[in-house]
Parts: C-alpha cells; sequence; structure tokens
C-alpha cells in the first residue's frame, strides 16, 4: 500500500513536469509582469448628434459651419493579467484596459463673429476586459489571430460658446455606463523577446448611446422645454466602426 502511495506521487510529478514543460506562465505580455500603451483610432456613427448639428448649421448664423462627427482619437493603457504559452505556438492572453478617446469640432456663430466661438467636445472613455489568441510562428513574429473585449463606455459632450465678455458651457453625459464590445486581429514584432516588442491591432468596435444628459436631467436630444429643434430620431450614438492600435509592450521578470 505504501509503494503505491509513492507510485502516485511519482506519477503525479511527471504529469506536472509535462504540463509546465508543454507552456510557459506569467503575469504579463512579455515577462512576470507585464504593461502597454499607445495609439488609438476608432470610427462611430454619430447619427443623432450629426443630426443636431445639421439643423444647428442651417439655423444659427454660421459662418464656420460645425463639422459632423465620424471618429475620435486618444491613448490606450492596460495589463496583460496572464499568459500561457505551449509548444505548438499557440498564446492565450487574459487582459484589462483603459482607453480615452477625444474629438473636438469648432464652428464660428454670430454675424460679427470672425474667430471660432463654437466647440463641440466629444470624450469617449472606457474600462475593458478581454482576451487574444496568438500564434508565435517566428521568434520575432507573431499573429494575434483573435483579439475581444467588454467595454464599459462613459460618453461626454461639452457644448461651449464664447461670446464678447462671457461664456456659456454645456455638459452632457451617458445616462449609465454603456456596454460594447471589441474584436480584432493583429501583429505582434518582438523588439527584445519576452521584454519589448510592437502591436499592432485593427477591428471592429461596437458602440451605441440612446442619448446624453445635463446634471438636471435635460436630454441632449430633443429636449422637452426647446421646440424649435427637430425631432431626431437616430441614437445620439447609432453604431460604431473600424478600430486601430498601435502599443508598445513592455515586459519585467519578477
Amino acid at each position: 500500500m505504501h509503494y503505491r502511495s509513492h507510485l502516485k506521487i511519482l506519477l503525479l510529478i511527471v504529469v506536472l513536469y509535462d504540463f509546465a514543460s508543454a507552456q510557459s506562465f506569467g503575469f504579463g505580455c512579455l515577462g512576470f509582469v507585464g504593461g502597454y500603451g499607445g495609439f488609438t483610432y476608432q470610427n462611430y456613427n454619430a447619427a443623432g448628434l450629426n443630426e443636431y448639428i445639421r439643423f444647428f448649421n442651417q439655423l444659427e448664423n454660421t459662418q464656420k459651419p460645425v463639422d459632423e462627427f465620424s471618429y475620435a482619437t486618444g491613448y490606450r493603457v492596460g495589463l496583460n493579467l496572464f499568459r500561457a504559452t505551449f509548444q505548438s505556438g499557440i498564446i492565450l492572453t487574459a487582459k484589462g484596459s483603459y482607453q480615452s478617446l477625444d474629438k473636438t469640432n469648432k464652428g464660428a456663430v454670430g454675424v460679427s463673429q470672425e474667430d471660432e466661438n463654437y466647440s463641440l467636445d466629444l470624450d469617449l472613455k472606457n474600462w475593458a476586459i478581454g482576451f487574444d489568441v496568438g500564434w508565435e510562428f517566428t521568434k520575432i513574429l507573431s499573429w494575434k489571430i483573435v483579439d475581444g473585449s467588454l467595454n464599459i463606455n462613459n460618453i461626454t459632450l461639452t457644448e461651449t460658446t464664447n461670446q464678447p465678455g462671457q461664456s456659456f458651457i454645456n455638459k452632457y453625459k451617458s445616462e449609465s455606463s454603456t456596454i460594447g464590445y471589441s474584436v480584432g486581429t493583429g501583429i505582434i514584432f518582438a523588439i527584445i523577446k519576452d521584454y519589448l516588442s510592437i502591436e499592432g491591432t485593427a477591428g471592429y468596435t461596437y458602440l451605441s448611446v440612446e442619448n446624453i444628459y445635463d446634471d438636471e436631467g435635460v436630454p441632449f436630444l430633443n429636449p422637452p422645454s426647446v421646440s424649435d429643434q427637430p425631432n431626431v430620431e437616430n441614437n445620439f450614438i447609432e453604431s460604431g466602426g473600424f478600430t486601430a492600435l498601435i502599443q508598445l509592450n513592455v515586459g519585467f521578470p519578477l
């Protein structure tokens, strides 16, 4: 009986050794601890907001019309929480990130105004948790086959009008955190294997925001107290679109 117990322990050690040899585990993309940061470009269909802008340009005496919104740029920073690399070259990663995107469009309002005195600043922030599945087909290049994440979005629009001697600022926010998702694919180029790499990702981000509200709960689109605005049927942001990201990955061994 004692001999059988020792045999089971020996078999367990062999199995664990084979499993550990088949893959490498780490907290991070390139080492035991890894972080990343980079530049993000995102398209979106702001159908309701753009309908409001078209009406605004016609209604107001705009010497310079306000451009419509279709994209935003910004940054993303994050931490790779877990990574397992298998002998076959398949790489599994779990990660979290924070992203901030911004786009400001300006116009000139008023008969005597020559300078830009009206602006709409659209700010899109999100927290995300996700995963990716990759394949390390050389020691330098890896293909990120699929990259997916679940995003919690917060949208803010700041409307500013500057007039001689005074300024009017109205701020609107999404009513609650809006859930979206991203899916994409990309390439990882290793500069210093396991420590430093450049990564590029392209894909699609889903985003939809029905309306936004000021601090008193008044909606930006179709406010009940304003009669000279059109009845906007589209969502403030109807859908997302193409997303591109280029980032630097840095790993620190424990």
